[in-house]
């Protein structure tokens, strides 16, 4: 069957223009859709929040043609600090150290949704909706028919493979009746710009504290991005405190190691919770990023999850032009399930496994943590097994990870 589109992105934001980034070059009709205007303040894909790029990411994005744009946006991670915020424990990683250039990048959210959304609007095979929302579904054995809403009309498309990355609270998932696994931390992340008196030398700290952790990212021209992670009653009170009453909480609860923060930008409130899609696949169908995982902040995982998605499933799809086999296989959605299940777990649990470890006051636990943070520091071959693994480099890697071309 002809149809309107070979591969229809439901959500515009990091994940699924990324995926249309990487298949622009393809000879297939590409369409994505997006519910919020890219210029809206409330679009969560496009604010100043600094997201952690691994090492494996940055190959991605290099490898679809983008990290050129973004480089002289990007600060990169030459250190790594670790503490518990009361306690013994210490991590710290240097790049130095570990033979590499840097252990990541920070760049800030709406620098890289703007080159996305910049690449997708002016590729001549994709299609870009917005804003607009998704009426109804009907999966058929070889398609996927879409009722697509913009403003008070209703434009009907069909698909051969429908992609849902709209997010955590994704629509697309429940009407494809694709179950999940909610957690609830009462946690909220509050993220703002901050500028220390002490210059960050492009370090990253992240803080654990018994109500969740503090993470302060080198940014430029010597800002640190904040994301402050705290009870959800907590959090409200300090989304309204002032300026420089929220300073003084954010200087007792970090320490003076950058001395006082001196200035700061606007602040932002999200939710933390742990949502697992039950399925990835389906017929005609691929669910990718926060729709198929959203998971807690205390690892800066969510986005280089989401990439190392895109890079398989991109793969995958690349292949199965070259072979002239459908991009809606069975065969190749179970593939692409199969790939990513064992990175998912391990993220999920080792996300998952640090708010249970480090946010509570059981004496038993702050011992052993801080006993195997030690551990860490002074063990290199234990520090470099965590740094690969946090830098996108374990397991079986896709070609982008590996630095191939689709």
């Amino acid at each position: 069957m002809q149809t309107d589109f070979d591969c229809l992105i439901i959500g515009g934001g990091l994940i699924g223009t990324g995926l249309a980034c990487a298949l622009r070059d393809q000879p297939l009709k590409l369409g994505v859709i997006e519910a919020i205007p890219t210029t809206a303040d409330v679009q969560p894909s496009y604010d100043d929040r600094g997201l952690g790029v691994a090492p494996a990411s940055q190959r991605i994005l290099q490898g679809i043609g983008l990290w050129d744009q973004l480089k002289d946006e990007a600060t990169p991670i030459k250190k790594i600090h670790i503490t518990d915020r009361g306690h013994f424990g210490a991590t710290r990683i240097s790049a130095e150290k570990l033979g590499v250039d840097q252990l990541g990048h920070i760049v800030i959210g709406r620098a890289l949704g703007a080159t996305l959304q910049n690449t997708i609007t002016s590729s001549d095979n994709t299609e870009f909706i917005c804003p607009a929302t998704i009426a109804a579904i009907e999966n058929n054995s070889d398609h996927i028919k879409v009722d697509i809403k913009q403003a008070e009309n209703i434009r009907t498309v069909t698909t051969r493979l429908l992609i849902a990355a709209d997010g955590g609270q994704s629509q697309v998932r429940a009407m494809l009746g694709v179950s999940t696994e909610n957690k609830e931390y009462d946690q909220t992340a509050i993220v703002s710009n901050v500028t220390p008196e002490i210059p960050h030398e492009n370090t990253a700290f992240e803080r654990f504290t018994s109500t969740g952790p503090l993470a302060l990212l080198p940014s430029s021209d010597q800002r640190c991005v904040v994301v402050w992670t705290t009870k959800t009653d907590q959090a409200d009170m300090l989304m309204q405190l002032s300026e420089t009453d929220y300073l003084d909480q954010l200087g007792e609860r970090f320490g003076h190691r950058l001395g006082k923060f001196i200035k700061m930008g606007q602040r932002r409130s999200y939710p933390m919770r742990l949502i697992k899609a039950n399925q990835l696949v389906g017929p005609n169908f691929a669910i990718l990023g926060n729709a198929a995982h959203t998971i807690h902040p205390n690892a800066a995982q969510g986005l280089n999850l989401g990439l190392r998605d895109i890079a398989q499933l991109a793969e995958l799809i690349v292949d199965a032009i070259k072979t002239e086999k459908p991009i809606n296989s069975t065969e190749l959605l179970e593939s692409y399930a199969q790939s990513r299940q064992r990175d998912h777990q391990q993220v999920i649990r080792f996300s998952d496994g640090l708010t249970k470890l480090f946010y509570n006051d059981n004496p038993f636990l702050i011992t052993f943590r801080n006993l195997a943070m030690l551990g860490i520091d002074h063990f290199p071959p234990a520090k470099r097994v965590l740094s690969k693994r946090a830098m996108g480099l374990a397991g079986e890697p896709s070609r982008l990870v590996r630095g191939l071309p689709l």
